[in-house]
């Protein structure tokens, strides 16, 4: 799996070091040109550069017609086509939109398309859709459906573990296309990772969370068996967030390389 942790402008430069490659928020664009810059300068450069079409941050997808520009402006290596929050019906409308109306009109690179719902079935519905029609298939940390397969009483151990039994009944049930890669939106608990380094798993392509790093900005630090308490806070929030002291840096390192050995088996 290969990671990429959403950070501050000022820790940029940081970020080559420590993200396998970058994931860029297309809404931030207009606001911080020197954000878009980064991106733009990253896939100049050769470093694989991942859009996301800012729903998480919006609650519904960037326009349309914007996105298609700034997708024509950066060429990145791959980017998530528009969806809607567990709404399968509707995300699949927006892929046929975006096919019918867009598709041509941007460059010729991989198309990302997110698994929505609100059941288990609704989930397999989009998920073959997508199966059928992009390159990469994306799959969300916090649908309401995983606290019905985890109810557990601290949600977020509930989102973590939802998403692990739902990938897994996806896979035994044939569903997953193995040969096709995946990639994981966010995270609500970062030990959710552990449960993907068995070979079977080793369809997860990227994941993306910003979670060590926000966590460690705000004075918390990844204990050995994880964090159970999310901060929810967005890192488009604090973009502009600098000056960071020398404790904060090493609880955002930390967190950061703990978060690595969930994932990879790595300290």
């Amino acid at each position: 799996m290969r990671i990429a942790h959403e950070c501050p402008i000022s820790l940029f430069e940081e970020s080559k070091v420590f993200n396998d490659y970058d994931y860029a928020l297309v809404h931030l664009f207009e606001s911080h040109p020197t954000y878009f810059q980064y991106f733009k300068d990253a896939v100049e450069s050769g470093r694989h550069v991942l859009l996301d079409n800012s729903i998480f941050e919006l609650g519904e997808a960037f326009d349309f017609e914007k996105y298609a520009l700034w997708i024509n402006r950066l060429n990145p290596t791959e980017y998530i086509i528009p969806d809607a929050l567990e709404n399968a019906d509707q995300t699949i409308a927006n892929a046929d939109k975006w096919r019918d109306e867009y598709l041509q009109s941007v460059p010729d690179i991989k198309t990302i398309g997110v698994v929505q719902g609100k059941t288990y079935d609704e989930l397999v519905r989009c998920y073959n859709y997508m199966n059928a029609h992009v390159d990469k298939i994306a799959i969300s940390f916090d649908y309401s459906y995983y606290l019905e397969v985890c109810p557990h009483p601290n949600k977020w151990i509930g989102y973590a573990l939802g998403r692990v039994v739902t990938l897994s009944r996806l896979y035994n049930d044939g569903i997953i296309n193995k040969v096709k890669p995946h990639h994981l939106l966010g995270c609500a608990s970062p030990v959710e990772f552990s449960f993907y380094r068995d070979g079977r798993f080793d369809w997860i392509d990227t994941i993306d969370t910003s979670n060590p790093i926000v966590h460690g900005m705000l004075g918390i630090k990844y204990e050995p068996a994880g964090l159970f308490q999310k901060q929810s806070i967005k890192m488009c929030d604090m973009i502009d967030s600098k000056d960071f002291d020398e404790l904060t840096l090493k609880r955002i390192e930390h967190n950061i390389n703990l978060f690595r050995s969930y994932a990879k088996g790595l300290v």
